[in-house]
């Protein structure tokens, strides 16, 4: 189990969240993200393939509909 410092923001099948942990069981596992949801409070873990990292305009992510698409290679 690793403790973020600080936590990161995360995109959750439940709306926003900050994930203050991550925990790894090994090779044959997903990473569990604890994260505390920003509308309620409550935390939920969830597996790796579940969450995403939230949009941010400075690393090409504009919107949940371009996700997967980006091209993030340095122009020439």
């Amino acid at each position: 189990m690793l403790q973020l410092n600080p936590p990161l923001p995360l995109d959750t099948p439940k709306g926003s969240a900050l994930a203050h942990f991550l925990i790894d069981y090994g090779a044959e596992h997903d990473l569990c993200w604890v994260c505390f949801q920003d509308e309620t409070g409550e935390c939920w873990t969830w597996r790796n393939r579940e969450v995403r990292a939230p949009k941010n305009i400075t690393m090409g992510r504009r919107t949940e509909e371009r996700r997967g698409k980006v091209d993030l290679r340095v122009a020439e």
